[in-house]
């Protein structure tokens, strides 16, 4: 990673050091369901507080109206697992900036943890306004930003105060940026990337992108139907975007060009509704029925695809082959997910997202080589685009 200082590079004892960390986890009944980033954020929040640091951490949770304070998007759940895993104790202040916020970091001794509220509760964060990055840089002698799940978002957190404070990365940061940048750049051969998902909308520069670095592109998910029907197939009522598949027709053609293999589905599992208790059938592509939808790959394709993960030395998945959220259609997903972790001589990276809901539901996680934390920063960084939150630090 360029140009960018590590906080190994950090002399941070004594230093009040304002740390965007990516805390964003589902919570259920007031407990975390999953504390992926939670463990993701501690390598640099022990390193600070290990040498001596005063840690104020920032981070948000899901889509608060930014009108102020609102339980149900509270960092309470979260400051209550860190300080779990952490085995230290914890203060959770309501004040982002200001007065309150001060008092809490003056009060502060070397090694102290501070974890600030939401900071999407205040409106002006996604706004990146300069005079709210400003007022959050007062509190601190130093920025760190460990949060790769929101580099992709220019806010105040993640960019702005890198206007006003040394800026670092932390240790998740420099890892998901170098892993992912130097396996596109330069990965081993054959690669295997695997996307799914449910839009073309959504990839297509990312689908792109692929098709000029892999050796084989195996698509699944909703979108595999755009590009059935750029096959001139019949999709019933699949989900499938009209105005895309003159452009699935056009990448079908860039890979021939290319020698890239672009593996489509040959079977689907049907339904006749979005249910886990819907009437199933599964067909082969040529023959799906007028009133039915595509809801997984099927049986035959799982080989196929099973196999051509078997043959890659790296392997890129980003996105379910199917709504793995309902047992009757986790099939595919399910096979994808242990083809990758079955290759253990490959180099393989689950590109943030559902995929690592996927990974994380079939118990597979410790078998990958990577788990990146973030979904949109991970598509933003495969297909070539600048991260606000990394630029920030240069």
């Amino acid at each position: 990673m360029s140009k960018v200082k590590s906080i190994d590079e950090l002399d941070a004892k004594g230093k009040k050091v304002l740390v965007r960390v990516d805390l964003n986890t589902p919570v259920k009944d007031g407990k975390v369901t999953d504390d992926t980033r939670i463990r993701a954020a501690l390598p640099t929040i022990e390193k600070l507080v290990n040498d001596g640091a005063k840690v104020i951490l920032v981070s948000h949770r899901g889509r608060p109206s930014g009108e102020g304070y609102e339980e149900e998007f509270s960092l309470a759940p979260v400051a209550r697992r860190l300080q779990e895993l952490l085995g230290k104790d914890i203060v959770l202040n309501r004040e982002l900036v200001g007065p309150g916020a001060q008092e809490a970091v003056d009060a502060m001794e070397d090694g102290d943890v501070v974890l600030l509220e939401n900071i999407r509760f205040d409106k002006r964060e996604k706004k990146n306004d300069p005079q709210f990055a400003k007022e959050l840089a007062s509190l601190a002698d130093v920025y760190v930003n460990d949060a790769f799940g929101t580099a992709h978002r220019a806010h105040a957190s993640t960019a702005g105060v890198a206007d006003y404070l040394p800026a670092y990365a932390g240790y998740l940061m420099l890892n998901e940026v170098n892993t992912l940048t130097s396996m596109l750049d330069d990965p081993k051969r054959p690669f295997v990337a695997i996307l799914g998902g449910s839009k073309v909308s959504d990839k297509v520069k990312v689908i792109d992108a692929l098709i000029d670095k892999c050796d084989k592109l195996i698509i699944g998910g909703g979108m595999c139907f755009t590009f059935l029907k750029a096959q001139g197939y019949q999709t019933g009522t699949s989900l499938m975007e009209e105005d895309w598949v003159e452009r699935c027709g056009d990448m079908i053609k860039k890979a021939e060009a290319k020698g890239v293999e672009l593996l489509l589905p040959l079977d689907v599992v049907c339904a006749d509704e979005f249910a886990n208790d819907a009437k199933i059938h599964v067909c082969m592509v040529e023959e799906i029925p007028a009133d039915m939808m595509g809801l997984d790959i099927g049986p035959a394709t799982a080989i196929v695809y099973a196999e051509a993960i078997q043959g890659a030395a790296s392997v890129f998945w980003n996105g379910p082959m199917g709504v793995f959220e309902m047992p009757s259609f986790e099939g595919g997903t399910r096979a994808v997910a242990e083809a990758v972790a079955n290759n253990t001589e490959a180099d393989t990276i689950i590109g943030g997202g559902d995929s690592v809901a996927a990974v994380n539901q079939f118990d597979l996680a410790d078998k990958m080589t990577f788990i990146s934390t973030g979904g949109g920063a991970s598509m933003e960084l495969v297909q070539g685009e600048l991260l606000p939150g990394v630029e920030a630090l240069k």
